[in-house]
Parts: structure tokens; C-alpha cells; sequence
């Protein structure tokens, strides 16, 4: 099928999760991918490369998952909208990188198809175990968004969101999804060009001698330039002021970093996307995301149909974590049961944000493959006990 003058796909289509990213970066406006090739997300930077052509885009193979993060930002900064893909052991290379970017605040994309780990552990088999990595893999202080689909369908309008929340708040965001979400194959719909809101580069409409590259506005957002334009630019890693120049001092650092975390903490609420199914009269709910939401589904259907209140709580967006919703939730629930492919870590903000008021149980597996909605169920019933 031939795609429209923006590049976008439109009708539905059979397509598996990571063609679904990458028809999703296409249709966000993304016109640059650096990356180095890892299973399982292979497939998704080899259909950018077959696509790129037709619509301008730019595809470089680089010699590693460090020199990808590092491209990617230099694109960024050259005007382009760009990402990475990877997987979990390239992940782990792009991190130093991951922080260059929270700190010289450029927006950019990063799909991490995760796997089996720890190391290079299973490159072909499914894993969540790299959820608290995103948040915290980088030193220092620091904010990122990270969102997690379900299904292909979602993978295409995840990538998209994505891409919006990156230009909005200047800010490396995260794509976690996983390997069966990736390779999983169904119906993907694609809206025309016109109908798919995309959120444009936040460029300055100040002259090159009031522009200052890092100082904000009342949103704690400063507004961007391309190298290149006639505009004097400063970019760095180390701690500096709004004209991007080197300053060692306390007082800088707490001026920078305390924006670089409140531009998102404050928007927090505006940023939280979560998907609520039958929460409203819920005893107990099951708080999952990506491929073990949909492993949760037969566990609480039979829980169900047994007069068990349980309801579901997915997380669409990870980081910020809905602080908010699970404190509520937590005044008027029993338990949180939280399956996940590792062997606990969102369950850990479960506990913190419930604060004792309600248990949290998680129900582990180790990677390779998804739970026995079985086990999930288990769990339900040993939350209403």
C-alpha cells in the first residue's frame, strides 16, 4: 500500500508490534534513526529503513547502541525528529547518553523491545525487567516519561504520544514495550494524515540577540533553535546556565536541576495515562502493564465470575508513576496484586504509594514467558482472604 505525502500508512493493516512503532515514529513526524541492530527489535529499524526513502527520512546503522543515543541527539539539535531502538543489553550502553539528553534537554524517542535478562540472558524471549532502569538508569538527578502498549495497535499510537510528550517537555521519553507485544501480529488501524494530532518542535520566535538556548518560561520549558540558523548556542553536559555555558557552582546546579525534575513532576497530572476497568466497586486491583495486562485479563474474568471484586489498573504511561491514583485507590481496596515479568519492581511503587493502607502482592516470573493466568488468579484470592 502506498503511503500518503506525510508518509503515513492509512486503512488497517496486519502488522506486528515493532512494524507498528515504526509506522507510528513515521507517522509522528520522525525523519531520523540511528541504531545498531538487536533482537527483538530488530524488524522495527528495518522497516523505518525500507520507509525512510519515501518520505526523506535519514537511517544510519551505527557501530553501537553509544554512538546511536549519540546521533540521535546530535540529529535533534540539527532539526530533526529523531529515536532509537534497541533491547535490553543496548539499553544499558545508551544510559550514559540518556543522561546527556535530560540534561541538555532534547527530545528524542527510545524503544526498548525488552527481553530476558540479566546480560545478553534471551534475546528471543520476553521480559519486563528493565522498568526501573528507565526511570533511574542514568546518574544524577533527573526526570523521563515512559510509556508501555499492550498491543500493536497500541504501539503505533504509543510511539506517537511519545514523540508529543518528547517535543512538548524537552525530554528523552521511553517506549517500553516487549518481546511478545513486539512480535505479536493483528490489526492495526492507521487514521489519516490530518486526523493524528502531532505536537511540533518548540522553536523560539526570539531574534538571535534576545534568545537564550536554556531559559524558560512560565512551564519550565525552554524553546529550541537548529544549529545552524544564525542563532549563538551552547550545549553541555556539565552544569550550566540559561546561555548553555559551564557554571560549578551550587547555585546553578539547583537552578537547572530542580527545573530539569519539576518541569515534569509539576505537569505530572497532565501527563498520567492509565487505562480503569471496574475499579469503581473494586476489593482488590490488578495493576499491570504491556504484555502481562492482557495475561491478567482470564485471571479476572474467573475471579469475577466468582464474586470476587477485582478491577484493573494498566499502566499507559509508566513515569510518571499515578502516584495520585494508587494513594486513592489504596483508602478504599484491600490489596494491589501486580504480575510482572521480573521479580519486582513497579511493585515497589505499588507499596510506597499504598503506604500500608493496602497490601501489595506481586506476582513474579522471571522472563522467557508470560505468566499462568492462573498464578494471577491465585493471588486475587489470597488478596480477599
Amino acid at each position: 500500500m502506498k503511503a500518503d505525502p506525510k508518509g503515513v500508512l492509512t486503512g488497517e493493516h496486519y502488522l506486528d508490534g515493532d512494524h507498528a512503532c515504526a509506522e507510528g515514529a513515521l507517522a509522528a513526524g520522525c525523519r531520523f534513526l540511528a541504531g545498531y541492530p538487536i533482537t527483538p527489535s530488530t524488524e522495527m529499524a528495518e522497516r523505518i529503513s525500507e520507509r525512510f526513502p519515501e518520505v526523506g527520512g535519514i537511517f544510519i546503522q551505527m557501530e553501537d547502541e553509544l554512538g546511536s543515543m549519540a546521533a540521535v541527539l546530535g540529529a535533534a539539535w540539527g532539526g530533526a525528529k529523531s529515536m532509537t531502538v534497541t533491547s535490553g543489553p543496548g539499553f544499558s550502553l545508551m544510559m550514559e547518553n540518556i543522561g546527556l539528553a535530560a540534561m541538555m534537554e532534547i527530545p528524542c524517542v527510545i524503544v526498548n523491545v525488552q527481553r530476558g535478562g540479566p546480560s545478553t540472558g534471551l534475546p528471543t524471549l520476553p521480559g519486563q525487567a528493565d522498568m526501573m532502569q528507565a526511570r533511574w538508569g542514568s546518574h544524577g538527578d533527573y526526570e523521563i516519561i515512559a510509556l508501555s502498549p499492550n498491543s500493536p495497535q497500541e504501539c503505533f499510537e504509543v510511539v506517537i504520544e511519545a514523540a508529543n510528550l518528547s517535543e512538548k517537555y524537552r525530554v528523552p521519553v521511553m517506549v517500553m514495550t516487549d518481546e511478545c507485544v513486539g512480535h505479536m501480529t493483528e490489526k492495526v488501524v492507521i487514521p489519516k494524515a490530518d486526523e493524528i494530532e502531532i505536537y511540533p518542535r518548540r522553536y523560539t520566535k526570539l531574534s538571535p540577540s534576545k534568545y537564550l538556548p536554556f531559559k524558560s518560561g512560565e512551564d519550565l520549558v525552554p524553546e529550541m533553535v537548529k544549529a545552524g540558523d544564525g542563532y549563538k548556542i551552547h550545549i553541555t553536559g556539565l552544569t550550566h546556565d540559561e546561555k548553555g555555558y559551564p557554571v560549578m557552582s551550587w547555585e546553578t546546579q539547583e537552578k537547572l536541576v530542580r527545573r530539569l525534575v519539576e518541569k515534569i513532576r509539576l505537569h505530572a497530572d497532565e501527563i498520567v495515562h492509565t487505562e480503569e476497568i471496574d475499579i469503581e466497586d473494586a476489593e482488590v486491583v490488578v495493576l499491570s502493564y504491556g504484555i502481562s495486562s492482557r495475561v491478567a485479563i482470564p485471571a479476572i474474568q474467573k475471579a469475577r465470575k466468582e464474586g470476587i471484586k477485582v478491577g484493573q489498573l494498566r499502566l499507559i504511561i509508566v513515569w510518571p508513576f499515578p502516584e495520585k491514583k494508587v494513594r486513592e485507590l489504596a483508602k478504599k481496596v484491600k490489596a494491589f496484586v501486580v504480575p510482572e515479568i521480573n521479580y519486582g519492581q513497579m511493585v515497589l511503587e505499588v507499596e510506597r504509594c499504598a503506604a500500608g493502607k493496602a497490601k501489595a502482592i506481586l506476582v513474579p516470573h522471571g522472563g522467557g514467558w508470560v505468566h499462568n493466568p492462573e498464578d494471577i488468579y491465585k493471588a486475587i484470592k489470597e488478596a480477599v482472604k
